[in-house]
């Protein structure tokens, strides 16, 4: 009988509106064939040097897309600069970077998305120069987070200098010749002592770390103040499973076991020495205590706030991609 309101009926009538565009691993990489290479194969087989199981096919299918859609944004905001200056009627400031935010859990590979994209966009001609920054420099040094109470908190929130990052980003977003951020050394898991990452006219600059897509807080005056994220032009979050996540994070404390943490200057030196139950142990300890917990009460929550979601399989690899709709 027919729908006698005019009303669709069938799939379309049920299907649930949202503001993404969802694209599944296959439908996703058909894009790939609609961009040029911008790599050589040996740039290609350096990338697979990066870890979290990347290959050739996925630097292919998922991230050369991203990265020539990335691009498109990075021109319309070019020439909508150009169209600002034009209706001002003034000679205004130079474009500023384009801000690109990167989140998601310990373990799950944003830091390696981050250099990927890092690479793939810098070859673009329109944007060569490509800063890449993460959060962990903008991390209290060691000491400060003992004596706070934090050194147990790392990696939460309150763990960060975030007046200093949010200082950073508004330097970045108002056109500085130079701008410096803190450097954090993994192997001694502290803040490098006067040691700066200067950032000097970048086309775009990534900001990758665990909590860059937070809201802003509400100060104690009831005012709310700004956020990191204010001032992205786009965000993207690494996501997959939680069980998944928990796991990759066990072995990569087992292969660092093997390595990094053999280093007499390792922070976690004292963990070299550990069975391969123990390790196993002691890992999850620190995931159950830690890292899980600022996951699912400070990391996810920020996941609907990303433009670009990738959400990995437990192999590491792209499963889907969701954009948010223009």
């Amino acid at each position: 009988m027919p729908n006698g309101g005019g009303h669709p009926s069938g799939p379309e009538a049920t299907r649930e509106a949202t503001p993404y565009i969802e694209l599944d691993r296959a439908a996703w990489a058909k894009l790939a064939h609609e961009v040029e290479d911008p790599l050589t194969q040996d740039e290609i087989s350096a990338l697979r040097g990066l870890g979290d199981q990347l290959d050739l096919e996925e630097v292919r299918e998922v991230y050369l897309p991203i990265s020539r859609l990335l691009s498109l944004y990075v021109e319309a905001a070019g020439r909508l600069h150009r169209d600002q200056e034009a209706f001002l009627h003034q000679d205004t400031p130079p474009r500023t970077p384009f801000v690109i935010g990167l989140a998601g859990s310990v373990a799950v590979g944003k830091s390696t998305t981050a250099r990927v994209l890092q690479h793939l966009l810098a070859h673009w001609p329109e944007h060569p120069h490509v800063a890449l920054v993460t959060t962990d420099g903008f991390l209290y040094p060691n000491a400060e987070l003992e004596r706070r109470g934090l050194l147990q908190r790392k990696g939460f929130p309150e763990s960060y200098d975030r007046r200093a990052l949010l200082r950073f980003v508004v330097d970045i977003k108002s056109g500085r010749d130079e701008v410096a951020a803190p450097v954090y050394d993994h192997l001694t898991y502290d803040v490098v002592p006067d040691e700066k990452l200067h950032v000097k006219h970048p086309d775009i600059v990534i900001i990758e770390g665990l909590n860059v897509l937070q809201p802003a807080r509400v100060r104690d005056d009831g005012r709310t103040g700004l956020a990191v994220s204010d001032f992205f032009d786009f965000s993207v979050y690494v996501d997959a499973k939680t069980s998944d996540i928990r796991d990759w994070y066990v072995s990569r404390f087992l292969r660092l076991r093997e390595t990094a943490f053999r280093d007499p200057q390792s922070y976690f030196a004292r963990y070299a020495s550990l069975t391969q139950d123990e390790a196993v142990a002691e890992a999850m300890r620190i995931w159950d205590s830690i890292n899980g917990p600022n996951l699912t009460q400070n990391v996810m929550p920020t996941r609907s706030r990303a433009a670009l979601v990738l959400r990995k399989d437990a192999d590491h690899s792209v499963r889907y991609v969701r954009l948010r709709k223009l």
